[in-house]
């Protein structure tokens, strides 16, 4: 699978997919992650990707010209399933959504920045719109990273043990059941017994409970998706 990354902060970016299961993946030819600076499209002395809004207001807008420029080339080198730009007023990011994106083989991002893009540059060439939260960031770069690592994960031969992501949080829109390691007595704090029983029935069960049981205490709204709900 591979990403293209739009932004004018590419060093935000080199961290964050440069180490860990990110950096496996792409040492194993799993996953490509390629950055392209913005500026790098634009004209002039200065390189200026933004300018002030039309009609006025606080905050800056990035330019179309440099934006369609960079989007036009790389488009002509390959087919995206996808051109994504991370904004506060898109599609709220969640596990079914990675899940689809995981099965994809090009996507493209463009990362918001200053006060966003011009609008024109969403109506011609932006195919899906993504938010990570109800909040607002400097810039969509962060977006970008937990995109690309919320998918990249999925990607088959990414985990060592493949069936880890099976069990993830939100899956089966329940949050995960806790979890326990040794040693089984920890100042007094004692594993679960059913999890030393070696009851593997016992121990889904259990499992399950809890991750309802945790779900209806700290994500009630999750239970009307699960059918699970109370």
């Amino acid at each position: 699978m591979r990403f293209d990354i739009i932004t004018v902060l590419p060093e935000l970016l080199e961290s964050p997919l440069n180490h860990s299961i990110m950096q496996r993946a792409k040492d194993k030819g799993l996953l490509e992650v390629h950055l392209h600076q913005l500026r790098d499209y634009a004209t002039g002395k200065h390189r200026q990707v933004d300018d002030y809004q039309f009609g006025g207001g606080a905050g800056m807008v990035m330019k179309p010209e440099p934006i369609s420029a960079c989007i036009s080339k790389l488009c002509a080198e390959r087919t995206y399933d996808e051109i994504i730009y991370t904004t506060p007023d898109g599609q709220m990011l969640d596990q079914a959504l990675c899940n689809r994106l995981s099965m994809k083989q090009n996507v493209l991002i463009l990362c918001g920045h200053y006060k966003g893009v011009d609008d024109r540059i969403r109506q011609k060439y932006v195919t899906l719109e993504v938010s990570i939260g109800d909040y607002v960031l400097s810039g969509g770069e962060l977006a970008a990273a937990v995109i690309v690592d919320s998918v990249g994960r999925l990607i088959p031969g990414v985990l060592n043990d493949e069936t880890s992501a099976l069990f993830d949080s939100f899956q089966d829109n329940l949050l995960a059941p806790p979890v326990y390691t040794r040693p089984a007595d920890w100042n007094g704090m004692k594993v679960p017994e059913v999890l030393l029983s070696g009851h593997e029935k016992n121990i889904e069960e259990w499992r399950h409970e809890q991750s309802i049981e945790r779900t209806k205490t700290r994500r009630p709204d999750l239970l009307e998706k699960s059918g699970d709900g109370y």
